[in-house]
């Protein structure tokens, strides 16, 4: 079953917290096989033990209308699909998670972690395929309606798009999955490029290394925003290390790991 929202009770017969904390929007990007889903689930969890409600989304999908249209556009028999179309069926997406998730959300104080957004669409559609980037940044605008990411972690594998390409295709690609090594060369030149014109928003991680590393770099990355953060390895030495000891865990198969 696709990845839904996942969200906490919210008391009031509005849905609404009276004392609910402000909204903040965390968007994970990288190229394929970064490992996002390992660590945005990893910082949910601890966001929640610090008691805040977590909506955890990925895009395109969050609801019911972005699931359907990312079955669309991702379906390797729907390779006649053109550029443009392609693009159109991301932000459609978008616009139905911004106006029934992500915006509700953020007004009711919840912590909203998404993988992949804006910056996806700019890398994927204006670098690597090559469409005009004032039409994709305007889609950009139009669909989010004036939302946007407080803090995007972009993670980095440092290898040849190849190498995370393989790693994420273990299972079978999908149609983005396709497009070939030169395309996602292209896409993560693009995520560079969007980092280094926009540092204070966008933070550079490696995740080629331990995933307690990069867990660890994930959360300095946000202790300005959950100050609770600067503090979590001292007060629990341990804390990120349970990340490597999933991984090794007796008595389960390789399989099973890989389906981490």
């Amino acid at each position: 079953m696709a990845e839904r929202a996942d969200r906490d009770p919210i008391d009031g017969a509005a849905g609404r917290r009276t004392d609910a904390p402000r909204g903040i929007f965390i968007t994970f990007e990288g190229g394929e096989g970064a490992g996002k889903t390992t660590h945005i689930r990893f910082l949910a969890d601890a966001l929640r033990a610090h008691g805040r409600e977590v909506v955890r989304l990925r895009e395109p999908g969050g609801t019911d209308i972005g699931e359907r249209l990312r079955a669309i556009v991702l379906d390797p028999r729907n390779e006649a699909m053109s550029d443009e179309a392609e693009l159109l069926v991301y932000e459609a997406a978008r616009a139905q998670i911004v106006a029934e998730v992500i915006a509700p959300a953020l007004a009711r104080g919840a912590v909203v972690l998404c993988d992949r957004f804006t910056d996806s669409t700019v890398a994927y559609q204006a670098y690597g395929r090559g469409l005009p980037r004032a039409f994709v940044d305007a889609a950009n605008e139009f669909a989010c309606q004036g939302v946007r990411p407080d803090r995007t972690i972009l993670l980095e594998t440092g290898g040849a798009a190849g190498k995370g390409l393989a790693r994420a295709t273990r299972r079978g690609a999908d149609r983005l999955e396709q497009a070939g090594e030169g395309f996602h060369a292209r896409v993560n030149a693009a995520f560079a490029d969007i980092a280094r014109k926009d540092p204070e928003r966008v933070r550079t991680v490696r995740s080629d290394g331990r995933k307690s590393r990069t867990a660890a770099a994930v959360f300095a990355q946000l202790a300005d925003l959950f100050p609770w953060m600067a503090d979590i390895e001292r007060e629990d030495p341990g804390f990120f290390g349970r990340l490597d000891a999933r991984r090794s865990r007796p008595g389960r198969s390789r399989a099973a790991r890989k389906g981490e």
